[in-house]
């Protein structure tokens, strides 16, 4: 894993999946009071893998799944607190967030991690902090971009 800081977001990197539970537990880190993190990348970049590592270190006990037919699933932690994991690769158009009322998720104060953001135009919210995994072709080498 390589640590990077030379444009104003922060980059970090990792050769394996075996590294991604390091890579989430530094955002983690990095950005302890953010909630919502929009997460992007091609398909097969392993953005619900990432969150999968990321629920791990949260502390998930519910099975972590791509919601890509429901839109959403809710997680929770030992503690009993929510995690809200979206994947909105199949929304047609932003408006059919407000029919399962976003903002009772994205303004919650829980975690919400978002797969394919960019298909909610301007309904992410302002602090939400974009994570883009960025593929080098050929390997399993992963950079993992967050601005906020």
């Amino acid at each position: 894993m390589i640590y990077s800081e030379k444009t104003p977001a922060l980059q970090l990197r990792c050769g394996s999946v075996h590294e991604l539970d390091q890579i989430a537990e530094q955002m983690l880190t990095i950005f302890p009071v953010e909630k919502v993190f929009a997460v992007t990348g091609p398909m097969g970049a392993g953005k619900t893998t990432f969150i999968q590592a990321v629920c791990r270190q949260l502390g998930v006990i519910d099975n972590v799944s791509s919601p890509t037919f429901s839109i959403v699933n809710e997680y929770r932690t030992g503690s009993g607190k929510p995690v809200f994991h979206f994947d909105l690769y199949r929304l047609r158009k932003p408006e059919e967030l407000l029919d399962i009322g976003y903002e009772d998720y994205f303004f919650s104060g829980d975690y919400c991690f978002i797969e394919w953001p960019e298909l909610a135009g301007m309904l992410i919210p302002a602090g939400a902090v974009k994570v883009e995994i960025a593929v080098d072709e050929g390997s399993e080498d992963r950079a993992f971009i967050f601005t906020s």
